[in-house]
């Protein structure tokens, strides 16, 4: 098959592990004799230095035009005494609005290489396999009014709104169920019906779906601050979490560390079908942030970027041997104990970026 892979390395980290990534698809690219053509893209801060906007206009057209689009990571500490209008995060959240990016994917496994990686007992995270399906494009982070304002008095207010709409919250939901029946049937819905209007609102239409499109799927309702409890005390009781976008952000960076790193996780943002390529609008990147502490040094966990990869080969390609050949490899790796230094074992050699996503290739061929 033929795709235009729009590649965006981003910040700190960022163009260090999606090298390895786009190693990994050409690989699969020769191995199964496929024709990927790949470009890139600015965002985030490496675009405020170049271009002075941290999402340009030549970015949104190129991702317009590619099959599937990989991002590293942006933003920084550099960037951070600006203008909230402009910093780094403007570019992701612009990206994700402009494609309608609404589903975010974020698969947390535990490889058994890496049990001990955990810090949690082996016990309570072997065999741990749940599926984050977060809503990307709406609530408190898209929300209207918001920003810092001055009271009469001289005070300052700042201001985020929480705001979902019904056919919002139904196509998330969707996805979720859809997902949970090739799974294990079970959805967990997260709110915060209690105390939050919103996402009473929220409560309410996804029990609508279910009960007109998915009874035969099972239905469980968890208030955020216990599905946050319940994720370290008992996480194997979780199939397919459902996630506004707030809670989302911060539940799905606490099952990274159920699967022994951030660096392990990777996901898929989807939006509706691309008119230009007939494909779904689809853009896939590792969770964890641009770790500008270890920036340019060669020592970040690649795997996340290229389970992405993984994720880009069976969602949007549905290369679905190909996607395998991928995984295989990865756990290979891990198995031969070829990692970085956030999941090694105490004494064992620790393995650069570059040597990992090496030894990904060798598996794979």
């Amino acid at each position: 098959m033929k795709a235009n892979i729009l590649v965006i390395p981003g910040d700190g980290i960022g163009p260090e592990v999606t090298v390895e990534a786009v190693k990994v698809l050409k690989a699969v690219e020769q191995k199964f004799n496929h024709e990927f053509a790949f470009d890139e893209a600015l965002l985030g801060g490496v675009a405020i230095d170049k271009t002075g906007n941290p999402f340009p206009k030549e970015t949104l057209e190129k991702a317009k035009k590619a099959d599937a689009i990989l991002l590293g990571a942006v933003g920084g500490p550099k960037w951070e005494g600006l203008d909230y209008s402009i910093r780094p995060e403007r570019g992701l959240l612009g990206i994700r609005s402009e494609l309608g990016l609404f589903a975010n994917l974020r698969p947390a496994k535990v490889f058994d290489s890496l049990v001990d990686s955990s810090t949690l007992k082996p016990e309570v995270v072997q065999g741990l396999d749940i599926f984050i399906v977060r809503e990307l494009t709406g609530g408190i982070y898209f929300g209207k009014p918001r920003g810092v304002t001055t009271l009469p008095d001289g005070q300052k207010q700042g201001i985020n709104t929480e705001v979902y709409t019904t056919n919002e919250i139904k196509r998330i939901a969707e996805v979720a169920f859809e997902a949970a029946k090739i799974r294990g049937k079970k959805v967990c819905s997260i709110d915060k019906a209690n105390v939050l209007e919103a996402t009473e609102l929220w409560r309410q239409v996804v029990a609508d779906i279910h009960k007109e499109k998915y009874q035969e799927i099972e239905l469980s309702n968890m208030y955020v601050d216990n599905a946050a409890m319940q994720l370290i005390r008992n996480p194997k009781q979780f199939d397919v979490m459902l996630t506004n976008n707030i809670f989302g952000d911060i539940l799905s960076d606490a099952a990274s560390m159920l699967t022994g790193s951030i660096g392990m996780l990777p996901s898929a943002s989807l939006g509706g079908v691309n008119p230009q390529t007939n494909r779904r609008f689809a853009l896939y990147e590792p969770i964890h942030g641009s770790a500008p502490d270890i920036a340019g040094k060669g020592v970040a966990n690649p795997l996340a970027t290229i389970a992405s990869v993984e994720m880009m080969l069976r969602t949007s390609f549905g290369l679905e041997k190909e996607a395998d050949a991928v995984q295989d490899a990865i756990q290979k790796t891990l198995k031969q104990g070829i990692v970085t230094a956030d999941i090694s074992k105490k004494g064992a050699k620790i393995y650069s970026t570059v040597e990992v996503g090496d030894a990904v290739i060798k598996n794979l061929q």
